[in-house]
């Protein structure tokens, strides 16, 4: 008979264990990740892209000159601005300030990914400049809703997986559009380029945990235009510098209300 303090039963054999699976190496996060790429929001990307191959031929780049410009800049805001600089006859210095500005925004992005992705006293800072590359509004937007469900030492090379093959099947559909762009209607290319801001404004809205976050970006979809009309060299500028201090302000006082 079984004691109480016997859980093994009569014969003494320990229980059961049950095989555990083997853990996942870095190269499986990162296929993982690779897997993860394909999905609703690459193939939008990837569309907006083949409208900018357009933009590109039409503006007189080269295809070397429009490849370079999507691997090595990759957010597709900025390139536009560098094109538009190009095209405008703008200086190296204009158009340096022109990206900049425009690129300025992925700075708080990276801040906020990276030490998710970090490993403590494991991760190379070579890794996460790696990294960081990758960062625009489509990979920041499913890193901050899927890294932080995965393990500490998964979250780094399952992101580099999906930045990796994201970038890479962009880059090679862009350098097809740019050699096929010439048999697609105008208003084709146009609206496939469009579908960029529609899914930016869409997967913030969705990525968006606070108030101030929706506040701002309400504030901006009001003033844009307006600065559109009044500083149009300056709008995208000052729509986020008016715009983020409104909603912040206006957060702020809220909870103030509240209490």
């Amino acid at each position: 008979m079984t004691s109480p303090s016997d859980p093994s039963g009569a014969s003494g054999a320990p229980p059961p264990v049950e095989p555990s699976s083997p853990p996942v190496t870095s190269l499986g996060w990162a296929l993982r990740g690779m897997r993860s790429a394909v999905s609703i929001p690459a193939l939008i990307l990837t569309a907006a892209f083949v409208g900018y191959a357009g933009l590109a031929r039409e503006s007189g780049l080269t295809l070397d000159q429009t490849l370079m410009m999507t691997g090595l800049v990759w957010a597709l805001p900025s390139i536009v601005v560098l094109t538009g600089a190009i095209t405008g006859g703008m200086g190296m210095i204009s158009a340096g300030l022109a990206v900049a500005l425009a690129s300025v925004r992925l700075m708080p992005m990276t801040m906020a990914l990276m030490p998710l992705l970090r490993v403590e006293g494991k991760t190379k800072r070579w890794h996460l400049l790696i990294a960081s590359h990758f960062v625009a509004v489509t990979a920041w937007v499913f890193a901050m809703r899927n890294v932080q469900d995965l393990p500490r030492e998964a979250r780094l090379p399952f992101f580099l997986g999906f930045g990796a093959s994201l970038t890479g099947f962009v880059f090679c559909m862009t350098g097809v559009a740019y050699v096929m762009v010439g048999s697609l209607p105008p208003m084709v290319a146009g609206g496939l380029f469009m579908l960029t801001p529609v899914y930016f404004l869409c997967s913030l809205w969705g990525a968006s945990r606070i108030s101030a976050d929706k506040a701002a970006m309400l504030a901006g979809l009001v003033l844009g235009p307006v600065f559109y009309l009044l500083a149009p060299e300056l709008d995208l500028l000052l729509t986020g510098l008016v715009g983020g201090t409104l909603a912040y302000v206006a957060t702020r006082l809220a909870r103030r209300g509240v209490r």
